[in-house]
């Protein structure tokens, strides 16, 4: 991290090592927040271009995982509200309420099974909780921190969107929930 630190803009191995070790959490945590594989693509080099061009001013007050996956749950937040007011237009400029209507219950071509099936499930702070805790492996305070929430608030959210998932999928949550 040090070494990424001094060598910017210069040399970019670094660079280059600390994202190919971050590379593949990062892109698990968008695909899951996001839904799908071509925006957390998008996302995944948005955040690293951020990351390039911030990480001269990383203080190290926190962890710098802790720090990347705050860049990740922002860009994920930006994307998510972008794409949700594209298909609230498509939705309004629908001419067939129909059709729209058959949209919303068919299941989703991209949901893949497991933890992704879940996901669905819940609202987008407590999916984000989840998959930063079991697709990141963050402890609560790093979730806490990146969330600007509290500990309590972060472990409750998590403890309620586990419970509702329990309920909603009672026989093969546990597996994957535990």
């Amino acid at each position: 991290m040090a070494r990424a630190h001094d060598e910017l803009f210069h040399i970019t191995r670094a660079y280059e090592e600390l994202m190919r070790r971050y590379q593949r959490t990062l892109f698990n945590v968008c695909a899951r927040y996001l839904g799908n594989d071509r925006d957390a693509d998008d996302v995944c080099q948005e955040v690293m271009l951020k990351v390039l061009y911030g990480l001269k001013n990383f203080e190290g007050k926190s962890k710098f995982k802790t720090w990347l996956y705050s860049i990740t749950y922002n860009e994920c937040i930006t994307q998510y509200r972008k794409e949700r007011r594209k298909r609230r237009l498509i939705d309004a400029l629908s001419l067939d309420p129909l059709e729209e209507a058959s949209e919303e219950k068919s299941p989703k071509p991209d949901e893949k099974a497991g933890l992704d099936r879940w996901l669905v499930h819940v609202n987008p702070i407590d999916r984000e909780i989840l998959v930063l805790r079991f697709v990141a492996e963050l402890e609560f305070q790093e979730i806490a921190d990146i969330m600007h929430m509290g500990l309590s608030a972060t472990k409750m959210r998590y403890k309620r969107a586990l419970d509702r998932l329990r309920d909603k999928f009672s026989d093969s949550a546990e597996t994957y929930l535990e």
